[in-house]
């Protein structure tokens, strides 16, 4: 058996690089940045008033000037106006253009309108460039502002927006088969006997992938038998990305997945890591460059290698630059005792100083899926043995 890290090291040494496609902007969000994105102008691109009110040469104010004529109303949008004086003003809003020969905002808070003169409330000697953004003091023209490897996510949409991109280069979403193996499986709503089990898995493994973003997924239930698997996983694997198997691949008679992959051509690169739950975990790479993750049957099993080593290398093959790990402190003491890593599921909660906390959520055993309701995720143990105490601070994978 290979060991986590060790596991981690040969997906991403395996997993190919998705290609790049240009989209629209409204159709980037939770896609992965290929390009880096520059400053169009420099932001602002003009000085650009922060506030409702009246535009003034703060000089003349600061000299005495208290009741000014209102010389004309400016919008945002509009060309910018030219102060006629000192003794004028010009009414103004929020985002317009800072008009020629002024340097200064009176917010309308501190000011009264009457007859066509703005009258200053007493004491009110603005400062040069107050309630005035800057040109330029956001960001240069030509700035970097994405670097490529980002997720997308509203702010940076945005960001592109206002550089002035219709279109972004992102990576191709990658085409996802999630195919479910065994004979006792029924299909929910089916009829179902007392020796079978309901298919939940592709459930769970298709809902958590499309939380994440990912959308072009597929899903396949085969019977235990050779011929069957060798048949539909061959168009499976010239046809997606990605493989994503959840059973057949433990040590019984009947556990054929490992046999038709490896008689497809599908190049094994590891099978079992000293972890528990999840021990079974089989990976390889087809003849198509299709990365395929044979995931143990068990839900548990089945949930924790999903979180823990499939959406992390979907994310690395769609370019995204890695995210830091999360670390959480244990809220209470957990007992490791065999020489594996251990996956406890955890529920998250803050503590009245505003600290985080993993509270374990022990299972029944890695068929016990109903206990991962009101579960965050799971925190990675070292092996054992050994009881680690509260306050341990270790990693966290979410649901």
């Amino acid at each position: 058996m290979i060991s986590t890290a060790d596991a981690d090291r040969l997906i991403g040494r395996h997993v190919n690089c998705l290609p790049i496609e240009s989209l629209p902007l409204v159709q980037c969000a939770g896609a992965v940045l290929r390009e880096h994105v520059y400053g169009e102008r420099d932001q602002p691109p003009f000085d650009r008033v922060a506030m409702d009110g009246i535009a003034v040469d703060s000089a003349a104010v600061r000299a005495g000037a208290r009741r000014l004529r209102v010389q004309a109303m400016q919008a945002a949008g509009d060309a910018p106006l030219t102060l006629a004086n000192g003794q004028h003003c010009i009414e103004i809003m929020t985002g317009a253009m800072l008009p020629t020969g002024c340097d200064a905002v009176v917010p309308v808070e501190q000011i009264s309108l009457a007859d066509g003169f703005a009258l200053l409330g007493e004491g009110v000697k603005p400062d040069a460039w107050a309630n005035v953004h800057r040109r330029g003091s956001d960001s240069p023209q030509g700035a970097l502002l994405l670097r490529a490897g980002l997720r997308l996510s509203a702010p940076e949409i945005a960001v592109a927006a206002g550089a002035g991109m219709p279109r972004i280069r992102v990576s191709a979403q990658p085409t996802i088969i999630v195919v479910s193996t065994g004979n006792e499986l029924v299909e929910p709503g089916e009829p179902i006997e007392a020796h079978q089990v309901r298919r939940s898995n592709a459930y769970g493994i298709v809902t958590a992938l499309r939380q994440r973003g990912f959308l072009r997924i597929a899903d396949d239930h085969l019977a235990d038998e050779l011929a069957l698997l060798r048949q539909r996983l061959r168009v499976h694997l010239d046809t997606h990305d990605v493989m994503i198997l959840s059973g057949g691949v433990s040590m019984g008679r009947l556990d054929l997945v490992p046999q038709a992959l490896e008689e497809l051509g599908v190049k094994e690169v590891f099978h079992k890591i000293a972890q528990r739950p999840g021990k079974p975990m089989w990976f390889g790479i087809a003849p198509s460059g299709a990365a395929v993750f044979a995931l143990p049957g068990n839900p548990v099993s089945t949930l924790v290698c999903l979180a823990r080593y499939v959406v992390p290398a979907l994310y690395a093959a769609m370019g995204q630059t890695s995210p830091p790990v999360e670390r959480i402190a244990l809220g209470a003491p957990v007992d490791v005792k065999a020489p594996l890593a251990f996956f406890m599921p955890v529920q998250l909660s803050m503590d009245d100083w505003g600290r985080p906390w993993a509270h374990p959520c022990p299972t029944n055993g890695s068929g016990d899926f109903t206990s991962l309701t009101g579960t965050d995720g799971f925190v990675e143990l070292p092996p054992g043995p050994n009881t680690y105490p509260k306050g341990f601070v270790t990693r966290l994978w979410r649901w």
